[in-house]
């Protein structure tokens, strides 16, 4: 089968590439663009390790295949930060110890600053249900949900 070039903006900078048709948004960005933060947990779009954005909405990158990218715009983990700047969303991550092992964590920052784009004060019930397609085998979701309330309040300027 003929690959399909592919052109699209990632991370606010243009990029093209090569699919298989076949081939998932998640296997392009890691294989043809070395954008490896996404992970492939499930495969099935049920635990969130490869959570993007595409065209301004959350997705599961292993759900949508690589040609679908086409004139698109993504943002992934990689484009978080600002240079050497962490975002506050991934400060709070650390600073309330919302991380352990680190697989799934890109997932839910995505998903996190997804839901902060939305709503920038959301309840804690707001907040569990948005990020319950994101799962974590290590931290619980406490800490998580603590670190997501704190950065919330730290972007609106909150006290």
């Amino acid at each position: 089968m003929s690959k399909i070039h592919v052109q699209a903006t990632v991370n606010g900078d243009s990029v093209e590439f090569l699919a298989d048709p076949r081939e998932t948004l998640l296997d392009c960005l890691r294989d043809h663009l070395d954008l490896t933060g996404a992970k492939e947990g499930c495969g099935t779009g049920d635990c969130g390790a490869c959570s993007v954005m595409l065209n301004g909405r959350l997705v599961s990158s292993c759900l949508v295949l690589g040609v679908e990218a086409e004139g698109a715009e993504i943002s992934t983990i990689e484009g978080m930060a600002d240079g050497n700047e962490l975002h506050p969303l991934q400060r709070k991550f650390i600073e309330h110890a919302a991380l352990q092992c680190g697989f799934c964590t890109p997932g839910f920052l995505v998903a996190a600053k997804a839901l902060l784009e939305k709503n920038p004060d959301p309840s804690e019930s707001e907040i569990r249900f948005w990020l319950a397609g994101n799962l974590c085998r290590c931290t619980g979701y406490d800490k998580i949900v603590r670190a997501v309330q704190d950065a919330a309040a730290e972007m609106r300027g909150a006290a």
